[in-house]
């Protein structure tokens, strides 16, 4: 019988197929999960509260030659349930003089193409008395991580137990990425550049990562000083408008960081690739714009997350409560991890800190900026007449996208439902012109509860929960208020940015995850990136392992990019916007398929699908140390990133 890896090599896998989790483990995973004090989130009332927006980032100063920033992460707590429900404690950003601002999801930065921003990222995960706060989520020290407990010596390291270790309940590092931004190495966010809050700290701890020195070292020889429990940014903006998000980037446990709550928008506008002012649907939030204006242009942050019954957000604790069940032996007593679940998919769906909200609508266009920022779930939106309606549900209005990740496509692609897998963003038109008043609709999800594999609705995979994760927002029209002057999305002319060059080399890359080695029939021990070599010998990679990508500076190079696994991936690089060539599967001699239509800008987060080569087209012009990934998040955490040294 030919092995799971010679078939994806012939291409004759169904990836699908090999997602459905065994009736019997499933079952009991979740009724363990009900047994933990998990809610239901059937009994979460719909579309009961109002959408929020997301209003601007205050600055410290607009003077000089930077818009500069003091943005901070503390914890807090936020009404994410419907009214007469429990608040949720989260963690979010906010400017660290106005603490009014902080929110889940965080306030938005706004930008200039040209002007560069200065932020200063605090580390504010400290409690009243000054003392550092512990996760709120169970923390695997098992991993490679950042392990602020191992000391100086160890830090960034697995650490070795003797016994089953407990959650890690220490101080927590962070360290921001601007996800899609053209930045220098030292204000990239570098998982190893982490730092702990500025409190005291157990004895033998690090209090920063083992990149932070050096990351501080060449931001302040043309920056301010940082500062115990901070690190200060810098952002040039020299690229085209687009839709940015900031997150944590810490090592190891950058899944629970970002469930927790400290996620943005950062949106560059303006310059010679940007349109002219009134062609789009607007405004978009200010800083301080008075109660009850309108805004035609609205970032939509979309994620899965599931709360207890006392409204905290719940995140499995064992690995036991994956979908295999897997109940030990754990390290050392093999290597599988005790608590690090391989994919967590929720079963709410919060749009910009909010279960399930409704925005009232005009009778007029409106510009979403989409972004998918789920641990693992991959998105496939329609705008649908109804939230139950049998899938596929046909589109009652659709998308016009003109945009992806980092900035315009070639020309506006109507669109009947919108893809987005986890880290990808989507810029679009949305044109409501002539509805009546009272009209509703609904924002529906048909991607399934599974890690997404591909493949056709139905018949390689079932859609999510129609009673849950299948609805995601309420769009309930409201009498029309002024005139809409903007231009229809079909008549748009689009400035995209112009091709790259021809592609002068190549690297070959891989996706793949491994089973145990010490127990028989386990699966899903870690995930990992690593090499293809010519003859096809495949070499898995580690975080620690020197760096095997070394992009020359300035050429235009090709990623090819081959899932051996059973899913779909997201594939992000750093410092790049790249342009997607292609998709083949593997051993199929027929040509490769064409990037998708809504694919023809560049992009910085890529869907790659079992069994597939996937081509994107890069060009890095910064020298130093980044990082590729797979953007779901729990693969990121334990093993599933790379550096990158740029020569």
């Amino acid at each position: 019988m030919p092995s799971r890896r010679q078939l994806l090599t012939t291409g004759v896998l169904s990836g699908a197929a090999m997602l459905i989790p065994a009736p019997a483990s499933a079952a009991r995973a979740a009724a363990a999960a009900l047994a933990a004090g998990k809610l239901d989130a059937s009994k979460i009332h719909k579309y009961k509260t109002r959408l929020p927006v997301p209003a601007a980032m205050p600055t410290v100063s607009t003077k000089g030659k930077a818009d500069r920033y003091a943005v901070e992460v503390r914890q807090f707590r936020q009404q994410i349930l419907p009214p007469g429900m429990p608040q949720t404690t989260v963690w979010g950003y906010g400017s660290a003089a106005h603490p009014k601002t902080f929110g889940y999801p965080a306030r938005t930065i706004e930008a200039r193409t040209d002007r560069p921003v200065e932020v200063t990222w605090i580390n504010g995960l400290i409690d009243a008395k000054g003392r550092a706060r512990p996760h709120l989520l169970p923390v695997d020290p098992t991993l490679h991580w950042a392990n602020p407990a191992g000391g100086v010596a160890h830090r960034d390291m697995p650490a070795h137990f003797a016994d089953t270790p407990a959650r890690y309940t220490g101080p927590v590092p962070i360290v921001t990425h601007v996800h899609g931004a053209h930045a220098a190495e030292e204000a990239d966010g570098y998982p190893t550049a982490w730092y702990l809050p500025d409190a005291p700290l157990p004895r033998g701890f690090a209090a920063t990562g083992s990149d932070y020195a050096d990351m501080r070292e060449k931001a302040e020889g043309y920056g301010p000083r940082w500062k115990p429990g901070q690190a200060v940014f810098r952002y040039d903006n020299d690229q085209a408008p687009g839709t940015l998000w900031y997150h944590d980037h810490a090592l190891g446990i950058t899944r629970l960081n970002v469930y927790a709550g400290p996620v943005g928008f950062y949106l560059i506008r303006g310059g010679e690739q940007d349109l002219p002012q009134g062609t789009l649907p607007g405004p978009a939030p200010g800083p301080d714009d008075p109660e009850g204006t309108r805004y035609y242009e609205i970032p939509l942050c979309i994620q899965d997350r599931s709360f207890r019954t006392d409204g905290s957000l719940y995140y499995p604790d064992s690995r036991s409560l994956f979908h295999d069940a897997f109940a030990g032996p754990y390290v050392p007593a093999s290597d599988i991890a005790p608590i690090w679940n391989p994919a967590y998919l929720a079963d709410a769906i919060v749009v910009n800190g909010r279960t399930w909200p409704q925005l009232t609508v005009e009778p007029r266009r409106y510009r979403f900026r989409l972004l998918n920022g789920s641990n693992s779930r991959t998105l496939i939106l329609k705008i649908a007449a109804s939230a139950t309606a049998p899938r596929p549900a046909s589109a009652a209005v659709p998308f016009w996208q003109i945009g992806s990740d980092g900035g315009w496509l070639r020309e506006p692609v109507k669109l009947e439902q919108l893809m987005l897998g986890p880290g990808e963003r989507a810029d679009v038109i949305v044109d409501l012109t002539g509805l009546a008043e009272g009209t509703e609709l609904f924002v529906i999800n048909e991607a399934p509860d599974v890690p997404y594999a591909a493949g056709v609705l139905g018949t390689d995979y079932q859609p999510a929960n129609i009673a849950t994760t299948g609805q995601v927002m309420k769009l309930l029209v409201i009498p029309l208020r002024g005139t809409d002057t903007s231009v229809p999305p079909e008549h748009l002319s689009l400035p995209a940015a112009p091709k790259l060059p021809d592609s002068a080399a190549s690297w070959r890359v891989l996706l793949d995850d491994l089973p145990s080695v010490a127990l028989t029939g386990v699966n899903h021990r870690v995930a990992t990136l690593g090499t293809v070599a010519p003859d096809r010998t495949q070499t898995p990679l580690r975080w620690h392992d020197a760096p095997t990508e070394k992009p020359v500076l300035g050429r235009s190079e090709t990623w090819e990019i081959l899932n051996f696994t059973d899913h779909s991936h997201t594939v992000h690089l750093h410092q790049v916007q790249f342009e997607v060539v292609s998709r083949q599967p593997f051993g199929i001699p027929p040509k490769p398929r064409p990037a998708e239509s809504w694919e023809s800008g560049r992009k910085d987060t890529v869907l790659a699908h079992s069994g597939e080569v996937t081509r994107v087209k890069a060009v890095f012009d910064r020298p130093g140390r980044y990082v590729w990934h797979c953007h779901m998040l729990e693969h990121e955490d334990n093993e599933m990133m790379r550096p990158i040294q740029v020569a």
